[in-house]
């Protein structure tokens, strides 16, 4: 198998879109981070890394404009598809992903949980965490509590 920290995208977002990246703790887990494999974890249809570490997908809320991008962007589908997905897997007893309430909290949760897998807006991703994937996502730009002012600019 292939351990990958490779990025599924590009070093600058394109005009009209964002870049998202996907983050994990320091060091992070042993993952294949292409679409696929991202997709079977945040899924929850692979459950632990390489070395056997249990890994811990996260959401940001369902109303928030990155979770919508990443889901149909790395998941195939919009959070309210998703919703019918989740419904069916939790009477086979697995439920959904933790749900965190800002970038910030995402920030801080993958941080500090070995084997936490989430997301943030690229231009948010700190020393705090290890991005092992970048997605980058056209014809959608992030606007209010998920935008980015500035490289450096503020997260909720």
């Amino acid at each position: 198998m292939a351990l990958a920290w490779a990025m599924l995208a590009f070093a600058a977002p394109p005009p009209g879109g964002i870049e998202i990246a996907v983050i994990a703790a320091d060091p992070p887990p042993r993952i294949d981070a292409d679409t696929r494999s991202l997709r079977d974890i945040f899924l929850k249809r692979r459950r632990f890394d390489a070395d056997g570490l249990p890994l811990v997908p996260l959401n940001l809320p369902p109303d928030s404009p990155l979770r919508e991008a990443f889901s149909e962007a790395v998941l195939g589908q919009s959070p309210r598809m998703l919703a019918q997905y989740w419904n069916e897997r939790y009477f086979q007893g697995v439920s959904p992903p933790y749900v965190v309430r800002s970038q910030e909290a995402m920030l801080r949760f993958v941080a500090a949980t070995p084997g936490a897998l989430g997301y943030v807006m690229a231009c948010h991703a700190d020393g705090r965490v290890h991005v092992v994937a970048r997605v980058t996502v056209r014809g959608v730009t992030a606007a209010g509590r998920d935008g980015c002012a500035g490289a450096n600019g503020p997260v909720d």
